[in-house]
């Protein structure tokens, strides 16, 4: 059986190798405006969940063409402050107005998981849930957001922090599961694998 992380994100493939997992990676590729734009007025987590699902899915036929037997594990993170959702700021100006958000407050991390079951080169099985994870912020002085942004980390992450990052240094707590907000949450994934017939002390021998 191949684990197949439908992901670029190193923090996530980080999260799993020091887990027990060498997963096989395949980048989805998913435009994420178009799987938000076809959705009407849906939760936080609807969201994540959907945007999740859509990754996992859009491997699908090279996973299973080349897999006979694999899980396919799709993620997508986004941070809530105020109920407005924030993904990745790509640019420096963008970064800067969320931790102006952020700075001495808290928010709400959420990520959306997608675990697809391939049997015999065929899809067989899916469960997807999300995890949500209070996230306290310090309170950076300007020339340390500014040489934060300058490292160009807070740009291609949800929320335009890490916590296993530079971004560490500016969280003062979590409520919840920390791997969540790495990226990927190992006990609901656990739960997941579970659901569609794996359990995941199989897949350690896979290392």
């Amino acid at each position: 059986m191949r684990f197949v992380l439908a992901s670029a994100s190193p923090a996530r493939l980080g999260v799993l190798r020091a887990a027990g997992i060498e997963p096989s990676v395949v980048v989805s590729g998913v435009d994420e405006d178009a799987v938000t734009a076809s959705l009407t007025d849906p939760s936080p987590a609807e969201l994540v969940s959907t945007l999740a699902l859509a990754k996992a899915e859009a491997v699908l036929a090279e996973v299973a063409g080349t897999h006979s037997d694999a899980v396919i594990v799709g993620c997508d993170s986004m941070l809530s402050i105020g109920g407005e959702l924030l993904g990745k700021p790509h640019e420096p100006e963008i970064a800067r107005k969320r931790w102006a958000q952020m700075a001495g407050g808290s928010g709400e991390l959420l990520t959306g998981h997608a675990v697809l079951r391939i049997e015999n080169g065929q899809r067989t099985r899916q469960a997807v849930d999300s995890h949500t994870t209070t996230v306290r912020f310090a309170d950076p002085t300007p020339a340390e957001i500014e040489a934060y942004i300058a490292t160009g980390e807070p740009l291609g992450v949800a929320g335009a922090f890490t916590l296993d990052g530079r971004g560490g240094w500016f969280v003062e707590g979590i409520d919840g599961d920390p791997s969540s907000v790495i990226g990927i949450s190992l006990p609901l994934t656990r739960r997941l694998l579970a659901q569609v017939g794996v359990s995941v002390v199989d897949l350690w021998s896979l290392t």
